[in-house]
């Protein structure tokens, strides 16, 4: 979590003291030319990353090359969407250090406070790096309609209002980050982000009954009408909002939603592979389209914000991710499933509401004693999708 500090008005003047007749003359260019020069980000860390990246994509791609009969078209369109995905990759890495400079410029930089008293402490770490994550996905996304859609494809407008979703929030976190903007006005924004989603939103607005409700209801199946769009906005507020609450640590953010998308994309695929519905297998595939380039950019963005961290995310980030994670659950028609993969920030959010609700002091940075707890945080993490695998399938069992 950064300590943001900002540069005050006098400290960038560059205009002579008027007292002194033989002060300097104005030394902003050189400044920031020497400001330029000397800064160097830490190597990104990609041995953790090939590490990461393996032990999560490992069991996603043998299900879709090897143990599933996946159909020829949607494996082609799914693995032309994993190269660019892989070639964002790359250009995420590259821009980091480049967008790095330009923020440090601005005096957008924070102060690790888990490294207080150290001399790792004292450096300055520049934020919101989000927003490299954020124009490189929308880039590789808006690319790939080349290859995949076609002008009168029932999914374009879907696919193009999400994105507009996504790119509102992108904006939205990036002002959070360069206007402080307050908590209660962030739970509002992700609503009027999703408007464009939920007015091209033509999917089914039902919900099947367990079977063990059904002499209760009277219905195996309830239309809820509106109450669902209602669901589906509420439900992209909650992701937003808890990649964000849930913060703080070198990696935490992007670390939780690189094991989410995989938990994802390993979904997916299952369901691809169970089902012979050829609408389920779009609505399926359209949510990996839009997975995979952000597993790969956040990736990226990893290597540089793991422990320790020479970049910060910013809210930028967060929102982002969150925005994304939510249009892919909801276009993809697995909501309820995603709302399990989320069920670490769900019993966050809960052991918060004391904090929120001004019951219980909340501290401007709440910090735990262990230094290394972003780690066990995301093996906590994995073990909780793996969790909600073994029981979203047992659920399962209750709609049949």
């Amino acid at each position: 979590m950064a300590a943001r500090k900002r540069a005050s008005s006098m400290s960038i003047s560059n205009k002579p003291d008027p007292a002194e007749p033989n002060s300097a003359p104005p030394v902003q260019k050189m400044t920031r030319k020497t400001v330029g020069e000397e800064f160097r980000l830490a190597p990104p860390k990609l041995g953790v990353i090939f590490v990461i990246s393996t032990l999560l994509c490992s069991l996603y791609l043998y299900l879709l090359c090897f143990h599933y009969k996946v159909d020829y078209e949607l494996k082609r369109s799914i693995l032309i969407n994993a190269g660019l995905s892989f070639v964002g990759f790359f250009v995420t890495l590259k821009m980091i250090p480049v967008a790095a400079r330009y923020v440090l410029r601005r005096n957008m930089f924070g102060f690790d406070i888990n490294k207080r008293g150290t001399p790792q402490g004292d450096i300055k770490v520049p934020e919101s790096l989000g927003i490299v994550v954020g124009i490189v996905f929308l880039i590789v996304a808006i690319i790939f309609q080349y290859f995949n859609f076609t002008e009168d494809s029932n999914w374009l407008v879907e696919y193009n209002a999400a994105l507009a979703s996504i790119c509102f929030m992108i904006l939205l976190g990036f002002v959070d980050d360069v206007l402080d903007v307050p908590w209660r006005v962030k739970l509002v924004l992700p609503t009027f982000a999703t408007l464009p989603l939920l007015m091209a939103y033509a999917g089914h607005t039902t919900i099947v009954i367990p079977k063990p409700l059904v002499a209760y209801i009277g219905s195996e199946v309830l239309d809820l009408g509106r109450i669902y769009k209602l669901y589906m906005g509420l439900l992209a507020v909650f992701c937003t909002n808890s990649i964000n609450i849930h913060a703080g640590l070198n990696g935490l953010e992007i670390g939780q939603t690189v094991v989410i998308a995989a938990a994802i994309l390993i979904h997916n695929v299952m369901q691809i592979g169970s089902s012979t519905d050829p609408e389920y297998h779009q609505a399926h595939t359209f949510s990996i389209f839009l997975t995979q380039p952000l597993m790969a950019t956040s990736l990226a963005m990893l290597a540089y914000n793991w422990y320790p961290s020479s970049v910060f995310v910013g809210d930028t980030y967060t929102v982002f991710a969150g925005m994304t994670m939510a249009v892919v659950g909801i276009l993809g028609h697995f909501s309820e499933t995603l709302l399990i993969f989320f069920l670490p920030q769900v019993l966050n959010f809960l052991l918060s509401l004391p904090q929120l609700a001004g019951i219980v002091k909340c501290p401007r940075h709440r910090l735990p004693r262990h230094k290394r707890w972003d780690t066990r945080q995301r093996v906590l993490e994995a073990l909780a999708c793996t969790f909600c695998f073994i029981l979203r399938h047992f659920l399962a069992g209750w709609y049949k």
